[in-house]
């Protein structure tokens, strides 16, 4: 692929969070994404990642029935990252805007922690989609001289990013979903879907097609945001280093 083609795959590379439609995914590009994950770099080769794929309607139900609880340290963090308009957006150059999440997380209770809210059900965003891929990896098996295992986390992200960019390429919408996860949905994850309890479920993540096209405003930094030459915080003022940036 030339260098072109690619930079544009991963830049038209996004989470759809949106409703699914029912369109099934074929075998053969389900085959593909999961193929993508098996050449991703990991610590020591060690490919330490079991994917648990989801397609069967009544499993799905029965996850999309499980109760998440909204965590209010997650709000409270998540509010310092939002943007109130597009034009505050286009300023930062990060985050999301606020948009996107329910009204309940604006309120001031919410966003010093003391959001009130009882657990929900995971309901169509589960249940909506045609396939959901759940993610597992032995915890016991730490990369080497690792400290929290930080290089398999690494690599968690190598595979998973592998995984999206072939869906994009094939047209295949892809939405992590990190809530079932967490405690105390995991143990209901594990069960309905019958994972040993020595593995820990890294995040999930929908495949399907998006019900609606509408992306949100999506804003990267410029190069000259980020990146230093020769010395940590001289910024180039545009990308003409002979090393390329």
């Amino acid at each position: 692929m030339k260098p072109d083609k690619l930079l544009q795959l991963i830049e038209q590379r996004h989470s759809s969070r949106g409703p699914f439609d029912d369109a099934q995914i074929g075998t053969d590009a389900l085959h593909r994404i999961l193929e993508a994950a098996t050449w991703a770099p990991t610590a020591h080769n060690m490919q330490n990642f079991e994917i648990v794929v989801v397609h069967d309607p009544a499993l799905l139900a029965k996850l999309s029935e499980l109760s998440a609880p909204t965590s209010p340290v997650f709000v409270a963090e998540n509010y310092k990252q939002l943007s109130f308009s597009e034009d505050e957006l286009k300023a930062k150059k990060t985050g999301l805007l606020a948009t996107q999440f329910p009204p309940a997380w604006m309120t001031p209770e919410a966003q010093a922690g003391h959001l009130d809210q009882p657990a929900s059900p995971l309901g169509d965003q589960v249940r909506r989609g045609p396939v959901l891929l759940v993610i597992t990896y032995d915890p016991s098996r730490r990369a080497p001289a690792s400290e929290n295992d930080f290089l398999g986390a690494i690599s968690l992200g190598c595979m998973i990013e592998n995984m999206w960019l072939m869906a994009t390429a094939l047209g295949i919408d892809f939405h992590i979903i990190s809530s079932l996860a967490n405690e105390p949905i995991v143990d209901g994850v594990k069960q309905i879907l019958g994972i040993p309890k020595e593995l820990a479920v890294a995040l999930s993540i929908r495949l399907g097609h998006a019900a609606d096209e509408h992306q949100g405003l999506r804003v990267r930094r410029e190069l000259a945001d980020f990146v230093s030459l020769d010395t940590y915080g001289v910024h180039p003022p545009e990308c003409n280093h002979p090393s390329g940036c």
